[in-house]
């Protein structure tokens, strides 16, 4: 046997050193397809008995002995090897092991299969992924920085008309009209917070005479002469420009074109015009008609972004009666006590014309004697005289009031503090 052994060529020795390896692949193919033929099967994959493996392990040992006829000793050392290598060998703990690591995968993954009541597994319909959650998420981001661009838009319009410093002004140069001013400059925040309307901003001031209503007109127009050109802020007083004997229809063409001419250069520059109407119930019914036509909503974007500020005495007896019942001119900061005053203006300026239901009424309270103190105090100093306490007290007594407990409330306000101071 040695001396046959020995005889061997040395090329049918490196056929069957490499015969094994390949015989392996093909063995570990073969089984690779029979495990993956037992998962698609209806039934979980059982563990195969041993008569089986027995069977195909048995053509497996003829070819061996097939070869082994031709070469005994390579037979011999390909039998040993076989038989004592647990690697190529598919024995039942083998394939036990693989189902066990099989399984785990499997428990690892969420799997797609249903276990139905006849014992049988069926495929869950393929989960598609839809692109509407990324549309959706895509959406949200552009909103998201829509609105912070608004906001930081909000910012730059406001920081461009300065508000704050025209509040600051008012509460300084105003007397006993804290809630009006308060009001007031709420109103213009909201409104000049942006430049896009969908109707103009229409503000009434009512009140009694002498209360500080034209004072606020007038800072209104300096503080946006300021801001602005001024071109852009117009201040109409009736007895000036549309006096007695002048035909209503020319006030009416005169007024109309201002307004137009003023709001379509405002709209090139993306500006707000302001217009204060002064001495509002000494218009003729025609300017009112005319006025109600570019307060209205449905119109073009330019005659929408306006601001109008109507001053009229209108109201001012009923707010006088209000407060002198009540006694007191601080009802105001009051929420229902404001909503109670409000109710018995709106009548009345309803009854003159309907323009003032599209308006924001502001009343005017009367001047207590401290508030008419006030102002002799800041006319002096304008005028650039020394403020005597004793003298200012003595004009103030010059002026009449109503008493009402341990209040007084000047009849004319500050009207005659002028005259007064001059005198």
């Amino acid at each position: 046997e040695e001396a046959a052994g020995a005889g061997i060529p040395a090329a049918s020795r490196k056929i069957a050193s490499l015969s094994s390896p390949l015989r392996a692949i093909i063995r570990l193919r073969r089984r690779y397809r029979v495990q993956k033929k037992g998962r698609l099967h209806l039934q979980l994959p059982r563990e195969k008995p041993a008569e089986v493996v027995h069977t195909r392990l048995l053509p497996r040992q003829l070819s061996l002995n097939r070869t082994g006829m031709y070469s005994p000793s390579m037979s011999f050392f390909n039998q040993t090897s076989f038989e004592s290598s647990q690697y190529f060998t598919f024995d039942t703990s083998l394939e036990q092991y693989a189902m066990k690591k099989c399984r785990r995968k499997k428990s690892r993954r969420k799997s797609r299969m249903v276990l139905y009541p006849d014992k049988t597994k069926r495929y869950l319909p393929a989960e598609e992924k839809s692109k509407a959650k990324r549309c959706l998420f895509l959406l949200m981001a552009i909103i998201f920085f829509q609105i912070l661009n608004a906001i930081e838009n909000l910012d730059d319009n406001l920081q461009k008309y300065d508000l704050d410093g025209l509040e600051k002004t008012m509460h300084r140069e105003v007397f006993g009209q804290k809630a009006a001013v308060e009001s007031i400059v709420e109103l213009l925040k909201d409104y000049l917070a942006t430049h896009i309307h969908n109707k103009p901003l229409v503000v009434s001031l009512n009140g009694p005479t002498g209360v500080g209503k034209s004072h606020v007109g007038w800072l209104l127009a300096k503080h946006f002469r300021s801001v602005m050109d001024n071109d852009f802020v117009l201040q109409y007083f009736v007895m000036h420009h549309c006096p007695n004997g002048v035909a209503p229809l020319t006030c009416e063409l005169d007024l109309s074109k201002k307004i137009s001419d003023m709001v379509t250069r405002a709209e090139i520059e993306e500006k707000t015009p302001l217009f204060i109407l002064d001495e509002v119930e000494l218009m003729s019914p025609v300017l009112l008609d005319t006025l109600s036509q570019f307060f209205e909503p449905n119109q073009t974007n330019e005659f929408l972004n306006a601001i109008y500020i109507l001053i009229s005495n209108i109201g001012g007896g009923e707010i006088t009666k209000f407060v002198i019942q009540n006694e007191s001119a601080e009802l105001l900061h009051q929420h229902r006590a404001a909503e109670e005053l409000l109710s018995i203006i709106q009548p009345v300026l309803s009854n003159v014309h309907p323009l003032w239901k599209s308006a924001d009424i502001i009343p005017f309270v009367l001047l207590e004697k401290t508030h008419v103190i006030s102002c002799f105090l800041e006319q002096m100093r304008r005028e650039g005289l020394y403020p005597d306490q004793k003298h200012i007290e003595h004009l103030a007594n010059q002026l009449s009031y109503y008493t009402t407990g341990d209040k007084q409330y000047s009849r004319m306000g500050c009207k005659q503090v002028v005259a007064k101071v001059n005198l």
